[in-house]
Parts: structure tokens; C-alpha cells; sequence
């Protein structure tokens, strides 16, 4: 393809020019006068001169000739709109746009309409009104301290099982000490853990095979720990051979110093039941219950599973003017079935100091039962290493 090159003559490089007379070049013919003395009161004249030269350098080469027009034009165009052209007055105030004034549309009302200002259905604001009654009359529940004595036995897991289950049931606060002696067993640690209550697996050292209630030195072992760690809530003594319903413990949170409540006893004989504890008008102690001519010299005619107490007794004696300094402790030098009474007479000093539970004394809430369990053997850990060989020897026993 054949290439057309214009060239310009020698005779148009050799003109010379003054003050650029005599050059005529598009911005002349866009400006016939050939200067730029319009423009001396923009602001921007100073651009378009160094402009204008510029051009003027890229358009002699010829070849780029209409690309610089291109770009010149739209320089124009683009100095052009961003250059200001008169004044703009931009204090605008609200009231060059008045709005119009909206009114409601005029109704007639009659002195008889009834006007309903708002509606609500009712449920929301009386659960708010009876949380909020709920809320000043509910107090924080006491804590019950439940303290049970153990020891190995044929029934040992039976009775921890069976008590534990019936605490678990028990609205916390609850924490279940249990005293065992010498050492704590593992099998005793693997029953408290499972019944899901919250205790204290406690060890009373000290030795109890010359004292015939061996529960003793261990009540005091639990007392010591409630003393030391200073525990508020109501102590209660619960033997782990005991049957005991879920009312009593409730009743415990009532308990103010010292409570109590009659107790249903089986007997040595096993063939008859009797009553013991006291005999109450309203929640007053006016009396005892006891059938047992032994146990009449005894001053408080209670059961060692038919009372409780509030803790602070042990570890606060001046809040309610205790006589005794000593620490409160049950005795192993008096004769069997004189612990309580001894105990209760350092804690009060007479029924008007004892609260009766449930008003009237009127229900039994636990039964003490005497199950011989000596002659029982259980084996290790619970387990029968040999099911299949006892199982056949049984059997055999039976044929």
C-alpha cells in the first residue's frame, strides 16, 4: 500500500515570524484578530496562552495534526465548564419555600361518643405487675446442711443410694456432708458422686470402737468443718437408715433457732410403732411424746433425726446469747440415747426457745426404722466377681 507523506516545503521552514505575524494556524482562524486579548479578564487566559503554544509546536510536525485538534477542542470545552460565570447564591433560607399548612379535617363530636384513647389487651401489663409482686415477696432460700454418718455395712449402698435420691429431689441450696471412719472408701466416693447433689465427703480419725453410738465422734467431725468454714444455712442430722420425705426438708427453711417435729420409731421388738418428739399448739412446744420408761429422765424427749438448728450457733454464739463458751459438741461419756438431749440443752435452754414443725405438730415427715444389718456380708466394691457360679449355687439352694 503506497503511503502518502506530506512534507513542507524548505521555503515555509525558512519564514520567519515576529511576535507571530504572518503564521496562520487554527487558533487564528478561530480568533481573526490572532491574539488572546478577550480573554485577559478570565482567569484562566494564562492557560490557554501556554496552550495555545503548545499546540502550535504539535500541529507544525503535521501528522498528529487532528489528534491535537481533537484534544485542543476538548480542553476548550473542559476550561470552559469549570470556569465561574456570574454569582450563585446559595443562602437559601426556609422562607423562600413556604410549605403549606396541613390541618386535620374539622369533625363534629358529640358530648355522647365515648373516646377510646388507647387500647391494650392486658396480659402483658398484669405478668409485669405480678412479677413484680413475686419479686419484693420472694427472699433467697436458707441453705440446709445435711450431715449423715456411714460406715461399711450390708446395706451401706442402699441406704447412701437412697437417701441421695431423695435429697437430689431437694430445691438448692443443699450441701450433704458424709463422715465416714478412718478412710474415705471409694466405694462411698463413687454413690455421692453420681447422686448429682453437692457435698462433702469428710473423715473422723478419731477412734469409735469403745463408744457404742459410733455416729458421735462423727457428728462432731462434721460440726468442726461447719464451724471452721463458717457454713449459714440449718444443720441436720440425717441417718442414712432413716426413711425421710421431701416435706421435711422443705419445713427446715422455716426454722428460725431451733426446730422440731415428732418422729415415727419402730421398735426394738419390731412389732409396733411409737411416737416421739413433741407435742406442739400451733408452732409452740407445750410438751413430749415418749414411751420408753428409760429414756424418761431425759430433759428433751427428741430423736436424733427430729430436730435442726441454724448454724450460726456453732460459729456465732453472741447473735443469740448462748451461755456456753465451749464449742457445741455431742457427748460420748453420756449413756446411750441421752445424746440429743445433752446436745439440745447447749444449744437452748428451754422450749420457748423451739419452733414446731409444721404448725401442730400434726404429720410425720420421717421414720426411724432399726434394721439389724451385723450379720449381712456384702461384697468389695459392690461387685460379684462370679455371677454365673452364685447364680447356680442359689439353684442348687432352692432345689
Amino acid at each position: 500500500m503506497a503511503s502518502i507523506r506530506r512534507t513542507l516545503s524548505p521555503a515555509y521552514h525558512d519564514r520567519s515570524y515576529q511576535n507571530g505575524a504572518g503564521f496562520s494556524s487554527p487558533s487564528q482562524k478561530f480568533f481573526p484578530n490572532g491574539n488572546s486579548k478577550h480573554f485577559s479578564s478570565s482567569s484562566s487566559s494564562v492557560h490557554l496562552r501556554l496552550l495555545f503554544n503548545a499546540v502550535n509546536l504539535l500541529y507544525r510536525k503535521g501528522w498528529r495534526r487532528s489528534f491535537c485538534r481533537c484534544i485542543f477542542f476538548f480542553l476548550i470545552g473542559f476550561l470552559f465548564g469549570i470556569t465561574p460565570f456570574g454569582h450563585i447564591d446559595t443562602d437559601i433560607q426556609a422562607k423562600d419555600f413556604p410549605f403549606p399548612e396541613l390541618k386535620p379535617p374539622h369533625v363534629n363530636l358529640q358530648l355522647d361518643d365515648q373516646i377510646v384513647t388507647s387500647v391494650s389487651l392486658g396480659v402483658n401489663t398484669r405478668l409485669q405487675e405480678d412479677k413484680e409482686i413475686t419479686a419484693d415477696l420472694i427472699e433467697p432460700l436458707k441453705q440446709l446442711i445435711v450431715v449423715t454418718p456411714t460406715y461399711n455395712r450390708g446395706f451401706q449402698a442402699y441406704f447412701l443410694n437412697r437417701l441421695g435420691q431423695v435429697l437430689r429431689l431437694v430445691k438448692p441450696p443443699l450441701v450433704w456432708i458424709v463422715v465416714e471412719e478412718k478412710t474415705a472408701s471409694f466405694e462411698t466416693a463413687e454413690i455421692l458422686r453420681k447422686t448429682g447433689v453437692m457435698y462433702r465427703h469428710v473423715v473422723c480419725t478419731r477412734n469409735s470402737s469403745n463408744v457404742k453410738d459410733r455416729g458421735v465422734h462423727q457428728r462432731n467431725a462434721a460440726l468442726e468443718q461447719i464451724e471452721r468454714h463458717k457454713l449459714d444455712g440449718i444443720v441436720y442430722f440425717a441417718d442414712d437408715d432413716n426413711v425421710y420425705s421431701l416435706e421435711l426438708f422443705e419445713s427446715l427453711r422455716t426454722i428460725s433457732r431451733f426446730g422440731t417435729w415428732p418422729v415415727a420409731m419402730l421398735a426394738q421388738s419390731k412389732n409396733k410403732a411409737i411416737l416421739e418428739g413433741p407435742v406442739c399448739n400451733g408452732s409452740q412446744v407445750i410438751g413430749w411424746h415418749t414411751n420408753v420408761k428409760s429414756k424418761r429422765l431425759r430433759r428433751f424427749h427428741v430423736d436424733m433425726s427430729g430436730f435442726a438448728f441454724n448454724s450460726t450457733i456453732l460459729w456465732d454464739p453472741k447473735r443469740w446469747g448462748r451461755p456456753f463458751l465451749n464449742p457445741t459438741r455431742q457427748l460420748d461419756t453420756v449413756k446411750e440415747g441421752f445424746q440429743e438431749t445433752t446436745f439440745i440443752e447447749q444449744v437452748v435452754e428451754d422450749e420457748s426457745q423451739m419452733e414446731g414443725a409444721p404448725p401442730g405438730c400434726s404429720r410425720i415427715m420421717n421414720w426411724h426404722l432399726h434394721l439389724d444389718t451385723g450379720n449381712l456380708v456384702y461384697p468389695k466394691g459392690w461387685l460379684l466377681q462370679k455371677n454365673l457360679e452364685s447364680c447356680s449355687y442359689l439353684v442348687l439352694v432352692v432345689h
